[in-house]
């Protein structure tokens, strides 16, 4: 009986010490897994901050139209939108009839032709004197409408010819009753066409005093060069009148502004790339926007051709000379 208690107590010491060793072989495997999943989930960190970094070479930025400015204070203007219609300006529109009744042996100009001060435009046979004679243009401009045939009969009492002077048009803005009491001479309007196209500034030069008993709109009319010829009459347009003007802290042009997981953002310059900055936007206009938080003074930013930036974000890896 003693030798059999000997022998426990020697097995006892002898395997205590290696049990207490898998023990600590078992802690350090743990602790090492702990660690690398740690290590794995930092590069993980880091590599999903790396994806939110694009990078650009100067020759890309200009291949892909992409503009950089300083944030900085600015002037916010209060605006409403009007449809309106761009016509003839009437004070340079000439009616041409002829002096007395006849029958119109030729016809020198169709509709759309230019013509200057002084030029012939038809021939008429008097029907009193059987003697032919000159219908002339009385004012530079161009040919919009005509109602002289050869061999027919023109009387007095209509045009033979509408001449327009079109180096300049009116744009007639339609006011409702809700925006009249804003709507002042000398105010400034841009003038569009929407989505992107044409636009040109100018000033409000005649208020209708009466408000159309079928519509409920009052006439609001700029006076707009037009010597390119691209505003013809006829067209739509939207007119964007300023009414007011405010200062904020930190203006930016829309064409700044992107949209990513419906978050507002913009790209910031940063020493990596550009990066995704969120902001919250305050007042707004066609044009421009006020950032209330998430820009400062003096920050360089992307003021235009964001969206490049932004699909080579989406994409996750943006190839050579990008960042991934």
């Amino acid at each position: 009986m003693k030798l059999l208690l000997i022998y426990i107590c020697t097995f006892l010491l002898v395997m205590t010490p290696v049990a207490l060793f898998a023990g600590d072989g078992h802690d350090h495997d743990e602790k090492s897994e702990q660690s690398e999943n740690k290590k794995q989930d930092d590069h993980g960190d880091e590599h999903g901050d790396e994806e939110k970094i694009v990078t650009m070479t100067n020759e890309e930025l200009v291949e892909f139209g992409v503009f950089l400015s300083k944030a900085g204070s600015g002037v916010i203007r209060k605006e409403i939108v009007v449809p309106g219609e761009i016509a003839v300006n009437s004070d340079r529109l000439a009616h041409i009839v002829p002096r007395f009744t006849g029958i119109i042996k030729d016809v020198r100009k169709k509709v759309g032709d230019p013509v200057k001060k002084g030029e012939v435009l038809a021939i008429v046979e008097s029907n009193e004197s059987l003697k032919a004679y000159e219908v002339k243009a009385l004012m530079d401009g161009t040919v919009i409408d005509k109602d002289a045939t050869i061999g027919e009969v023109h009387s007095t009492d209509m045009p033979a010819f509408l001449i327009a002077d079109l180096d300049t048009v009116w744009v007639n803005l339609s006011i409702y009753q809700v925006h009249l009491p804003f709507v002042k001479l000398g105010q400034d309007v841009i003038v569009t066409l929407g989505h992107g196209q044409k636009s040109q500034e100018g000033k409000i030069s005649y208020i209708s005093p009466l408000v159309d008993e079928h519509t409920r709109t009052a006439t609001a009319r700029v006076v707009l060069d037009n010597k390119s010829g691209e505003w013809r009459p006829g067209l739509l347009i939207e007119g964007i009148i300023g009414i007011s003007t405010s200062e904020a802290s930190i203006v930016i042009p829309k064409t700044a502004l992107q949209r990513i997981d419906e978050v507002d953002i913009v790209f910031l310059q940063s020493d990596e790339g550009f990066i995704p900055q969120p902001v919250v936007i305050g007042r707004s206009n066609h044009s421009s926007v006020e950032i209330v938080h998430g820009l400062t003074e003096g920050q360089t930013y992307v003021s235009k051709g964001g969206l490049t930036l932004k699909s080579e974000l989406q994409k996750g890896s943006f190839g050579e000379g990008h960042s991934h």
